[in-house]
């Protein structure tokens, strides 16, 4: 059986991406604000007042952004975050069509639909992805060989995605494996190594014995 790739390392990186573009649109907002003289303006000079005002309104923009970043990439929405997110993005329909693209990925590792529907999906994500010019390299993720691997899975009821647990259990498994071989003198090692190809060598051994007894329960049952 050819190795699954974990879904959610894939979905990492096009949330990244995401993040990445929210925060360059941050980052152009600071640099489009207008300049201001030092000091308060003059009543009188209602130009400088209504500068004033405009970049006091682009700043809020920005602090919305950087605290409302993740209903860019939130899997499941609220109805508070529908309203709150139109609110953010309001002057802004870039950023919506970022958070529709995020929407379509996430459709796109649903178990409900086939292997095959989840290309075509790919397919006509990708034409779109091609129309905005503007993103550039953000969501260049989309074009990946390894997006299409990941949906491999979706045929095969037993063959579930591989889980954040269980990749943190099997880099629980190595660190530890490492401070074993680590930290030990060279008596231990050559003693753990020598336990180890002993338990190699009688390992055809113990899969017999547990082949036998599987059978004689199946046999008594």
């Amino acid at each position: 059986m050819p190795h699954q790739l974990c879904t959610f390392h894939v979905i990492a990186e096009l949330v990244k991406g995401i993040l990445r573009a929210v925060a360059s649109e941050r980052k152009r907002l600071e640099a489009s604000k207008p300049k201001l003289k030092r000091g308060r303006p003059s009543s009188k000079d209602k130009e400088a007042r209504r500068l004033v005002r405009k970049g006091k309104d682009m700043q809020q923009k920005i602090s919305d952004f950087f605290q409302y970043r993740f209903l860019f990439v939130k899997r499941r929405w609220k109805a508070s975050d529908h309203k709150q997110c139109m609110h953010i993005t309001r002057g802004l329909p870039h950023l919506r069509k970022l958070r529709e693209i995020m929407d379509h990925i996430y459709k796109l590792f649903d178990r409900r639909c086939r292997t095959q529907t989840a290309l075509d999906k790919l397919k006509k994500l990708r034409h779109w992805v091609n129309r905005f010019t503007w993103i550039g390299d953000t969501l260049k993720k989309v074009f990946s060989p390894n997006l299409e691997k990941a949906l491999t899975f979706l045929d095969d009821k037993l063959l579930p995605a591989t889980s954040n647990a269980v990749e943190r259990g099997n880099r629980r498994h190595r660190k530890m494996q490492k401070s074993v071989y680590r930290v030990r003198c060279m008596a231990c090692l050559e003693a753990r190594i020598a336990l180890d190809m002993i338990r190699e060598a009688h390992a055809q051994g113990r899969d017999q014995t547990t082949q036998t007894l599987h059978a004689a329960r199946l046999g008594y049952t």
